[in-house]
């Protein structure tokens, strides 16, 4: 009998089929049987991620062994061709994982994140991730590089597109929600994706907000603002991979940071999947001044414990000698194959290697298209909405005008690979669909394009809307000007957009202006001259609908601003949680144009601000009208002083006072007065999204438990320290009534 037991176990660590399909072999054991039976080539090849530009050239790698992933195939039948060879031409027949920019939409185009994180709405973000990984798993995508979770507090970064916004706990359920979709219940579904959260850390913070800049984040800030939302993701949602940043922070980039990738990652929060680099920014050290070579940047990449390399093949070249020459040990390598070995295991890879490719009966349903239009309605922020000229009534007369009326490419924004314009509705389409039959519709595009300088068409616009009863102007940018390498020093609207509002609201004061961008632009001009505002980012597909619905009242604006709006370029950057200073402004400081003649310099008030624009920024975090009105009544808490593991009640009444029913994001800030460190004047700690009737009045009940005051104080470490806060419940973060408490 122990021979028999002995020949069982002898068959399961040498019999590798047996090991990576039997479900009663533990994980752990069959990546460990896998790994001794690895050469050193086999294991530097799954270090290794191919690109798919030249796949007759990957076809002879793959059989070699020498690739661990490739990235962005979509043809199913390249995608099993490739399969093919590594699991039944390979001495081992380990399966590649196929990756690919699946960021807000496959084939189905939801708004961009930026856009997503302004409804607060996480059931449908999730529901949306997994409209996205259900398409891009029918072509044999087993891994998306998102969700993006860098907190950005400055707009002229191109990147803010794909980000969540300014605030480290919205940002934490957005992206929380994001990979729950992705990688859904199980990863062993073929229908699921790997999330790889990104870009670890703190790209967001690129100096000047230019792409691939320079970062001087503390480690404080760090640890209490950019590295928030990875944390949270990676102990509350299973995250599987993460993708380092391009960014040098203090002067050592992010493929090269131990610190960030070992006692961070590895020690502190026990990550368990796989880390990859972003597109050779490993090889990038060098232009950094990080590394003299490519050698070297391998080296240094992989003792800081980055597992895959996107593309640049440093790896590849230099692991071996570099083992040689003992700068590297063999454990590190292998600790690195593990990690990837982990999550092709967890996909399922090794059972269900090919895709079936039935990509016809998967684009596009009919429910991934509602829910496209339904997350866009959710997105969209109402800034203003003066004399109540929203919802319109059925006008007569509409003028439309812009060059963001019928653009089915720009709606769908940035890092789209996959969508087809051909499958968006614009809202020139949607409101001829709509209401053409009983709505004399006059369009008019006058620029082509957001940049168009060409203002000849100005007469006859101004024309038409004399003759309307409102005017509907769509403007903002095309989807190439924010995104990936996209930054930009002046965030005004391009081309003689401006103008043509100016021209518009002269000739009509019915201006109604939708804004489609992937970003926020300075707009304060173009908000006192306008009726009404509709911010719609980069809506997607279904975005025409979605805004026409809105304009009409068949939908109830309820978005809120996930980024604060400043007034001009010269405030930036400017975000909501800021520290107070020793000389906060309060409102009543003199400006430029109030300032006397040969004043004495003390006369001016000595506090932080700008003469010009003051402090206050045009719109702040968490703001978006409805065309509902909520009243907020006294709030209460079920205790003033909070002891260790109790939690905080609080309490207040919400009505409706207006005919339209409608939904309110409540939001909980607080700020501890006096801490170890100068913290935040508010911070987001929770929110709900409340559903009322016309007249309907209910309780609402937020919970604050006493580990969300944790920060990491003067000795660098995490606890709640005892003292005085302040709490507000409002509709934005300048709004609400403050009340106190106490932490013992």
């Amino acid at each position: 009998m122990k021979n028999f037991q002995y020949l069982v176990l002898l068959f399961l660590l040498l019999g590798y089929n047996t090991s990576a399909q039997n479900p009663a072999v533990s994980l752990e054991k069959k990546i460990e049987v896998l790994l001794n039976k690895m050469t050193l080539k086999e294991k530097i090849g799954q270090m290794n991620q191919l690109s798919a530009d030249d796949m007759e050239s990957n076809y002879k790698e793959i059989q070699k062994g020498m690739a661990g992933s490739v990235l962005s195939i979509t043809n199913p039948e390249i995608a099993n061709k490739a399969q093919k060879i590594a699991v039944e031409q390979t001495r081992l027949g380990i399966p590649l994982l196929f990756g690919r920019d699946v960021i807000h939409g496959f084939k189905t185009i939801f708004p961009i994140p930026l856009g997503q994180a302004a409804s607060f709405n996480t059931e449908l973000v999730e529901k949306a991730a997994r409209v996205a990984a259900i398409e891009a798993s029918e072509t044999g995508i087993r891994w998306t590089f998102a969700p993006m979770i860098d907190i950005v507090r400055d707009p002229r970064w191109g990147r803010i597109a794909e980000s969540c916004g300014e605030d480290p706990y919205l940002t934490s359920v957005m992206g929380i929600a994001m990979i729950k979709g992705f990688q859904g219940k199980d990863l062993s579904d073929p229908s699921s994706i790997a999330a790889c959260a990104k870009h670890f850390a703190g790209y967001g913070a690129a100096e000047g907000g230019r792409d691939y800049n320079t970062t001087n984040i503390t480690e404080r800030q760090f640890r209490n603002v950019y590295l928030v939302p990875f944390e949270q993701t990676v102990k509350k949602a299973n995250l599987a991979t993460i993708m380092t940043a391009f960014n040098a922070n203090d002067g050592i980039p992010s493929s090269g940071n131990e610190f960030l990738l070992k006692q961070i990652l590895r020690k502190e929060w026990s990550f368990k999947g796989f880390v990859v680099s972003d597109w050779a920014s490993i090889t990038e050290m060098v232009d950094h001044g990080f590394g003299s070579d490519n050698k070297v940047a391998a080296e240094k990449a992989i003792n800081a414990g980055v597992d895959m390399e996107m593309v640049s093949g440093s790896y590849v070249a230099y692991i071996e000698s570099l083992l040689k020459e003992k700068k590297i040990s063999i454990a590190t390598i292998d600790d690195a194959v593990s990690n990837i070995l982990r999550i092709k295991f967890k996909l399922g890879l090794f059972e269900n290697p090919y895709v079936k490719g039935n990509t016809a009966s998967v684009f596009y349903k009919e429910e991934y298209l509602e829910l496209a239009e339904k997350l866009a309605e959710e997105s969209v922020v109402l800034l203003k909405n003066e004399t109540q000229i929203l919802p319109l009534k059925k006008p007569k007369t509409i003028a439309v005008f812009g060059p963001l009326a019928d653009a089915p490419h720009d709606q769908m924004g940035t890092w789209v690979f996959d969508g087809d314009k051909s499958h968006s509705i614009t809202p020139i389409v949607a409101l001829r669909e709509k209401y053409g039959n009983d709505i004399n519709i006059r369009y008019e595009p006058v620029l082509k394009y957001s940049r168009d300088v060409d203002s000849t068409g100005f007469d006859k616009a101004r024309k038409i809307a004399k003759e309307a009863d409102v005017v509907l102007l769509f403007i903002g940018e095309e989807s190439i000007l924010s995104g990936e390498a996209h930054s930009l020093s002046n965030l005004n609207l391009q081309g003689v957009q401006s103008q043509l509002l100016t021209t518009l609201a002269k000739s009509n004061a019915n201006l109604i202006t939708i804004i489609l961008a992937g970003r926020p632009l300075t707009i304060e001009n173009e908000v006192k001259q306008s009726k009404a505002i509709l911010y719609a980012w980069h809506p997607g597909t279904m975005g025409g609908p979605a805004i026409v619905n809105l304009l009409f009242g068949k939908a109830n604006p309820c978005a809120k601003l996930p980024i604060t709006f400043p007034k001009n370029i010269g405030q930036i950057p400017m975000y909501y949680n800021h520290l107070k200073t020793g000389r906060p402004a309060n409102g009543s400081e003199l400006q430029l144009n109030n300032i006397l003649v040969e004043a004495a310099q003390t006369s001016l008030g000595n506090k932080s601000y700008y003469l010009d624009s003051g402090s206050d920024p045009l719109f702040p975090f968490g703001y978006g009208l409805s065309y509902s009105t909520f009243e907020y009544g006294k709030t209460t808490l079920s205790n003033t002083v909070l002891k260790k593991g109790e939690t905080l009640v609080v309490t207040f009444t919400l009505k409706n006072v207006s005919n339209y029913e409608g939904t309110e994001i409540v939001q909980l800030y607080i700020r501890d007065i006096a801490a170890s460190v100068a913290l935040p004047i508010r911070e987001l700690k929770n929110f709900q999204r409340v559903d009322l009737k016309p007249g309907e009045k209910r309780l609402i009940q937020l919970k604050l438990s006493i580990d969300d005051l944790a920060f990491y104080g003067i000795d660098m470490k995490k606890k709640v320290e005892a003292g005085k806060f302040d709490l507000w419940v409002g509709s934005n973060s300048l709004a609400g009534e403050k009340v106190c408490f106490e932490v013992q």
